[in-house]
């Protein structure tokens, strides 16, 4: 009876955990273990975490964008600690220069002031002396075509939007947005055919106007993103060369 309570002991004492506790065993649960630890890393954590995806699967899951999502986050947050610590920088240091450039500026302004007194009292003299001259213009100013497309969208607190033209290589379309009101950050960017490129980026913008030109045949367009602790609407007005738009 002594003996095989014995070999029981013995018997359950080289098990652990249903690994054979062995020098051959171990090694084989730790290496084991190790890759496991290595797919979950290659496979979930980098692409969720970083948006880096080396074999592709995280972009079939959709961990890719996650992880995309969370990087341009990360660098929106960095970015504005920065500019406020510059800001506070500049603050600071700007302070005791303030006396002297309001004591310059009254000064110019005062010379502004006398040049327009003998300016107006010039060109008094020269009405009394003159009989008035009246021209009609030969033709009225041609009229500002219309806006081909206007939409609207509203921006929680912390929220995105992306709006592109299908635009060719080389086409030129016009636009204005306004954040109404209020700003938002922006990215000015396109991409198509495995090319990229941002043309502009800011932050606390409240509008914008210009032309889009195509550096390339493919989408082009703008990301806004509402950093405020309020509802943002932005408005998007467009004319011009391009096919149609990618809404969201």
């Amino acid at each position: 009876m002594q003996s095989n309570a014995s070999t029981g002991a013995s018997t359950r004492s080289s098990h652990v955990q249903n690994v054979n506790a062995t020098a051959g065993g171990l090694v084989k649960a730790t290496l084991g273990a190790a890759v496991a630890a290595g797919a979950i890393l290659t496979f979930v954590w980098l692409p969720a975490e970083y948006g880096i995806d080396p074999t592709g699967v995280g972009h079939v899951l959709g961990l890719t964008e996650m992880g995309q999502i969370k990087e341009q986050l990360h660098a929106e947050a960095d970015a504005d600690a920065a500019a406020v610590a510059a800001e506070s920088v500049q603050t600071a240091s700007g302070g005791a220069g303030l006396n002297q450039k309001l004591d310059a500026i009254q000064a110019q302004l005062a010379v502004i002031a006398t040049t327009v007194g003998a300016t107006s009292q010039t060109m008094s003299t020269q009405a009394v002396a003159q009989p008035a001259v009246t021209t009609q213009p030969d033709s009225a100013p041609e009229p500002i075509a219309s806006w081909l497309d206007e939409i609207d969208y509203t921006l929680p607190p912390g929220e995105g939007i992306e709006v592109k033209l299908i635009m060719d290589e080389g086409a030129v379309a016009e636009y204005e947005w306004s954040a109404n009101g209020a700003v938002v950050n922006h990215d000015t960017h396109g991409d198509g055919d495995g090319q990229s490129i941002s043309y502009e980026q800011g932050r606390s913008v409240p509008d914008q106007a210009g032309q889009l030109v195509a550096a390339f045949t493919g989408n082009h367009g703008w990301f806004w993103r509402n950093r405020t602790d309020e509802d943002v609407v932005v408005t998007l007005r467009t004319r011009g060369d391009y096919k149609g738009m990618v809404l969201p």
